[in-house]
């Protein structure tokens, strides 16, 4: 009787332990289809009573390269630490934007933060990423094969990715307008398209 309770106390653990590892993988394969990209590196200073004391400030772009997207600041002493409480940052913080056959923005969108202003069009295939360096990073990881984006104003990059963000968070996809509307996504795709017929049959 003692025999077969330890036997099944013995297949109860390894089958708890097998649900963790399988749980454990999981999550494994989570991080690695995440998209880290490193905007920038800034050594800071923070005055004290015995004089300054250095650390590093670091901006990190996370996407799944799907469809969602992330950005996150740290501070620490060392580097590897601020990019890690970023990295944290990011992943808390991801936002899913609606493509256009997985590659382009379904429309034009324009966002400003702060002195930052940006716009972004949708490209047709073969466009490829027209945009500058944090705005590039932020494209890569969201997934964005085709698209122009302009920056006019600060060269800041935390200023252009905040500009950048405020921009995708007004994107809507055509599903989503008609589910607001009541009305069927061939109705707002045809109306859309609708003076473009007019001004092509004129």
């Amino acid at each position: 009787m003692a025999e077969r309770e330890d036997r099944e106390r013995g297949e109860r653990r390894r089958r708890g332990g097998g649900g963790d590892d399988n749980r454990g993988s999981q999550r494994d394969r989570d991080e690695v289809e995440l998209i880290e990209k490193l905007v920038g590196i800034n050594r800071v200073a923070k005055v004290v009573k015995g004089g300054r004391r250095f650390g590093f400030a670091a901006l990190v772009v996370v996407g799944d390269g799907k469809g969602r997207v992330g950005v996150g600041a740290g501070k620490a002493r060392e580097v590897p630490e601020a990019i890690r409480k970023a990295t944290d940052q990011a992943k808390r913080g991801m936002i899913r934007v609606p493509l256009r056959e997985g590659r382009t923005l379904h429309h034009d969108a324009h966002g400003h933060f702060g002195a930052g202003k940006v716009t972004l069009r949708a490209a047709p295939p073969g466009t490829g990423i027209i945009a500058g360096g944090p705005m590039r990073a932020i494209f890569e990881a969201l997934g964005v094969a085709d698209v122009v984006a302009k920056s006019i104003g600060t060269s800041n990059p935390h200023n252009m990715i905040k500009a950048t963000f405020d921009a995708l968070t007004h994107v809507q996809s055509p599903r989503s307008v008609a589910a607001r509307r009541g009305r069927r996504v061939a109705d707002i795709l045809g109306r859309r398209d609708g003076p473009g017929e007019a001004q092509t049959a004129a």
